[in-house]
């Protein structure tokens, strides 16, 4: 029996993938932080099963070992928030709080299943970013903590090789999903927390940055899209160690490996008005 442990299965990507692996025949551990979407999980499909897990709260990562089979066929690290600002006016704390969900939670989560997933000989997922290959101005906080994920997961990659537990990482690009049909809220929530100093200096790049989301808006892939690439991860025999999911990803990391960086960057200002 194929089994599996999804975080963040309350939306969005998260929530795509638990339900393509259980229409696939999949026994799916759903982590959701609260029991109104576990609940809408488990009536869409009776293999899943929702787990209650904030991937931050030591409390639910431990009662993970009395939740989970003593065999694991996999694990997709999904849950993940972004962090929206210039770096100079973003605070320790909200740097704290981008990594500790996108990478600390992410290692407190592997911790805990591997010796399940050594059992099964599983796989690990990663749900990482284009983010995670190329850097945006104003997500620096999010880019970060994705170049950190795609390095831990690397390590983790070949620690792993002794017992057969594949590792890869999924690189979507736009996708169709809370965030994104909330961006614009969201700049204007990054507008309103800037220091009225830091809000002059950089109007250009938060109004570069909201032109940017709108035509990329209209460009946003299906969750469903990712969670076929995902499914693709978890099936290879063997698992590749990168997948990119959805055109733009493809084309955004192949022009990011040709051109030289001066070229980049130069294209990046021009696109987000800061020439």
């Amino acid at each position: 029996m194929r089994t599996a442990l999804i975080t963040g299965a309350g939306r969005g990507i998260g929530e795509a993938v638990t339900l393509r692996l259980a229409r696939a025949g999949w026994t799916v551990f759903a982590g959701v932080r609260d029991e109104d979407s576990g609940e809408r999980l488990s009536a869409a499909d009776g293999r899943i099963m929702p787990v209650q897990l904030d991937i931050t709260e030591e409390a639910h990562v431990n009662a993970l070992a009395d939740q989970l089979p003593e065999r694991l066929g996999a694990l997709v690290n999904n849950a993940a928030i972004g962090v929206l600002g210039p770096v100079e006016a973003l605070s320790p704390a909200d740097f704290r709080r981008q990594f500790d969900v996108n990478l600390v939670g992410q290692v407190a989560v592997t911790q805990a299943v591997l010796p399940r997933l050594r059992t099964a000989r599983g796989r690990i997922v990663f749900i990482s970013s284009t983010g995670g290959r190329m850097a945006i101005p104003m997500e620096g906080a999010y880019c970060a903590s994705k170049f950190a994920l795609e390095g831990l997961a690397d390590a983790l990659r070949m620690e792993l090789r002794p017992w057969h537990i594949g590792v890869s990482l999924v690189e979507p690009g736009p996708t169709d999903t809370e965030p994104w049909r909330e961006i614009q809220t969201m700049i204007d929530d990054m507008h309103e927390r800037m220091s009225p100093a830091h809000r002059d200096l950089y109007s250009r790049h938060t109004a570069g940055l909201r032109r940017v989301a709108r035509r990329l808006q209209s460009r946003t892939i299906p969750p469903d899209a990712v969670a076929r690439v995902v499914e693709r991860a978890l099936t290879a025999r063997p698992p590749r160690a990168r997948y990119l999911a959805g055109a733009d990803a493809h084309a955004m990391i192949a022009m990011n490996a040709v051109l030289p960086t001066r070229i980049g960057d130069a294209i990046g200002a021009r696109i987000s008005g800061l020439r």
